[in-house]
């Protein structure tokens, strides 16, 4: 039997949280029953990252960190119909799924974000026009998680289409105490003293302004913590003068850009992600839950599917520091609760969030495409 011949197509051109899911399902596709190549934007830093799993990139430009282009969609109809994959996979190209139906192609499309959707596509006849162009462009829809699939719906697309298929990962291996020391030194974490991390792109709706916030009412309570922002973004000088202000530059850190973000992982004692505007799921939580990190989230989009509250976290009110701020102190201070959910954390990761677990479930959107 002929192996089916997938093309995932992505129009990023950094590596951020669907670039990495591609990477995983790449990492662990089963090459014996899928031949899988990718087309990316020019000088994609994808690019790279995928070569190194021996997998094709094709370049295409005008698809660069946009959905449609009319001159792409051109270009990607040329290949489509030049290589013939059975299947084209894409992650936010509206370009790539329209070439993929000129080429007749079957195609999956995956929904990686969650952000309230406006009401022109919510009402009316925008959502009736959303929708049947959606239900269109789309044989199969992943959502990865079902707060994405409600924006889905939400927008009149056919919940018979969409499976929801939530994020894995590989999982990060433990570090030895000798290891763990000389990290902790790196990032200035005297001996004795919590880590609490949030690590996501600083924009406003990432909500690291209440996170900032939270960090200073528990130094106001005298807790014996310190909290990192890990990432660069466009709110970046805002917040470091958010911080100035408080005068807690000591305590709150800015790591930037951290490729080696298992290193940070490895300190910190608590996760937090404050999300209040866009938020799937998050992998940077998933990760922490491989190593049995709890997390303290707000209650927006797919965060609650990640974080089960009282099991592996807490789940707060969105915008809420001071919601973030109690929760983090049970945390840091109640040992019990901190390892009944640490241990939660590990367990509810093992059964829901592996890159086994995504690859398998994104294997069977294909095969059921094939099969009719």
């Amino acid at each position: 039997m002929s192996r089916i011949k997938v093309t995932e197509v992505s129009s990023d051109t950094n590596i951020g949280g669907a670039g990495k899911c591609l990477l995983t399902l790449l990492e662990n596709i089963n090459r014996g029953e899928f031949d899988v190549d990718v087309i990316l934007p020019e000088n994609s830093l994808l690019k790279p990252e995928i070569e190194k799993l021996g997998v094709k990139v094709t370049e295409v430009g005008g698809i660069a960190d946009k959905s449609l282009d009319l001159k792409a969609v051109k270009e990607l109809t040329r290949i489509f119909k030049k290589e013939k994959p059975d299947i084209v996979h894409t992650h936010a190209s509206m370009s790539a799924r329209i070439a993929a139906k000129r080429a007749r192609c079957k195609v999956v499309y995956t929904r990686h974000s969650v952000f309230p959707p406006s009401k022109k596509i919510s009402r009316g006849i925008g959502k009736l026009i959303n929708g049947a162009v959606n239900n269109h462009y789309a044989d199969a829809i992943i959502a990865v998680a079902d707060a994405a699939k409600e924006n889905l719906t939400d927008t009149g697309v056919n919940a018979g289409k969409i499976s929801v298929i939530l994020n894995g990962v590989d999982g990060l291996a433990p570090v030895s105490s000798d290891e763990k020391r000389l990290i902790a030194e790196r990032f200035n974490l005297p001996e004795g003293t919590k880590a609490v991390s949030i690590v996501a792109r600083l924009e406003e709706v990432k909500g690291h302004e209440y996170f900032i916030d939270a960090a200073d009412m528990l130094f106001r309570r005298g807790v014996n913590a310190k909290f990192y922002i890990a990432g660069t973004g466009s709110c970046e000088e805002k917040l470091k003068e958010k911080v100035r202000t408080l005068s807690r530059q000591e305590q709150i850190i800015f790591t930037g850009f951290i490729s080696d973000i298992d290193r940070l992982m490895a300190i910190t004692d608590i996760q937090v992600n404050a999300s209040y505007g866009t938020e799937a799921t998050s992998l940077a939580l998933l990760e922490g839950m491989s190593l049995g990190i709890p997390a303290v989230v707000s209650d927006f989009g797919g965060n609650p599917g990640v974080i089960e509250d009282g099991v592996n976290g807490f789940v707060v009110p969105k915008r809420d520091a001071k919601s973030l701020a109690d929760k983090i102190e049970t945390l840091l201070k109640d040992n019990d609760t901190y390892d009944k959910m640490s241990d939660g954390a590990r367990k509810i990761f093992r059964r829901t969030f592996t890159a086994a677990a995504m690859t398998r479930r994104t294997e069977d959107v294909y095969r059921s495409l094939i099969q009719g």
